[in-house]
């Protein structure tokens, strides 16, 4: 056991120079582009915090929250506005395809903010051959789930490129949401005492890509978990006040969600490994597949870091939605190690949990 699992003290003397590294310091060494720059764990902090981020930075840039919140001179409303693109391979996949989780993907960024989504955008980049039958399948899919989430796409644009210049199909969405109060959910707001929540099973929608892709002979079924968010986040909110921050787990899995937020408040998180939801399906093929549930990409999950007093109002408020019924507290939010997240194990050790490292499962959105 002492070979497979380091104690805390180790573990932690070990990364901290890796914890100084991600806090404001990015080393951005590649030349060249690489998938892992993509997967939303460690080399996307890299290029986003050491050139992107401090290129484009500003006051509302420099928050990196999935959402920017925009002010409204003159008045008290605040807009949040979101952006993403979508290159999923499939682009069919069981449970969904890339024109729904484009819609559910938005969606779920303004939500998580605290806004409720209303209008989107779609960029569509369509390859030289691409099937006719196919996109009006992916353009019908986007529409139904923009009814249900109840939001409306009010502007885009389409491009099409020679064959051989994309992949069939790339989609950018951007969105706008509307703050009804003044609350903020932002990464910054985590403090010790804190109880961290999750809405559902992990892994589920980077399992069911990968299985798609790569036409895996396994007997499961397992779908993907895209799905628009903002109705169970609204009862989530309107059950509490006491949700200091949300944030949705789909690049980079629960564990890099949860490294941004103990860095961005300057914190520790520690999560009990037990407590985590996972599908025995999608564990056995994690397994299989030498992958960690917690860096894997999900679509219609998400986190929150809930103030204890009221967290169990919180947790009922989730299960008594249809989405949020095995939602449930899978760790806490401690003031020491700042900036480090670690699991404690069911063997009774300590496991420090970083972000994803590479990418091995690429253009899974």
């Amino acid at each position: 056991m002492t070979e497979k699992f380091q104690t805390l003290d180790k573990a932690l003397e070990n990364l901290e120079k890796s914890r100084q590294a991600r806090k404001g310091k990015f080393y951005l060494k590649d030349k060249t582009i690489t998938l892992s720059h993509g997967s939303g764990g460690t080399a996307s902090h890299n290029l986003i915090g050491g050139m992107i981020g401090k290129i484009f930075s500003n006051p509302i840039l420099d928050k990196m929250d999935d959402s920017a919140i925009l002010p409204i001179n003159g008045s008290d409303t605040r807009l949040a506005f979101t952006t993403d693109s979508y290159v999923v391979s499939p682009i069919f996949f069981p449970g969904g395809n890339i024109g729904e989780i484009a819609v559910n993907g938005t969606v779920n960024d303004l939500a998580v903010s605290g806004a409720d989504p209303l209008w989107i955008s779609v960029g569509l980049i369509l390859e030289e051959g691409f099937s006719i039958a196919e996109l009006k399948k992916i353009i019908e899919s986007m529409q139904a789930a923009a009814e249900k989430a109840g939001v409306h796409i009010v502007t885009g644009d389409t491009k099409v490129v020679h064959r051989g210049s994309a992949d069939k199909i790339f989609i950018n969405t951007a969105g706008i949401g509307i703050f009804q109060d003044q609350i903020s959910l932002s990464s910054l707001n985590a403090e010790p005492g804190d109880k961290v929540l999750l809405s559902g099973p992990i892994g589920d929608h980077g399992i069911a890509v990968m299985l798609a892709r790569e036409a895996l002979d396994f007997e499961t079924d397992i779908q993907s978990d895209t799905a628009p968010l903002n109705g169970l986040i609204h009862a989530l909110l309107d059950a509490t006040k006491a949700v200091h921050c949300l944030k949705d787990a789909t690049r980079g899995g629960v564990a890099t969600v949860l490294n941004e937020i103990a860095l961005n408040s300057n914190v520790a998180i520690a999560i009990e490994e037990g407590s985590v939801p996972i599908r025995p399906e999608v564990n056995g093929a994690c397994e299989i597949l030498g992958l960690d549930p917690l860096t894997i990409a999900n679509e219609g999950r998400f986190i929150a870091i809930v103030a204890s007093e009221d967290v169990e109002t919180a947790v009922r408020a989730l299960q008594n939605h249809p989405q949020g019924s095995e939602a449930c507290i899978i760790g806490e939010v401690l003031e020491e190690p700042e900036g480090m997240v670690f699991l404690r194990t069911a063997l009774g050790g300590h496991r420090v949990l970083d972000m994803l490292v590479g990418d091995p499962l690429p253009r899974i959105c």
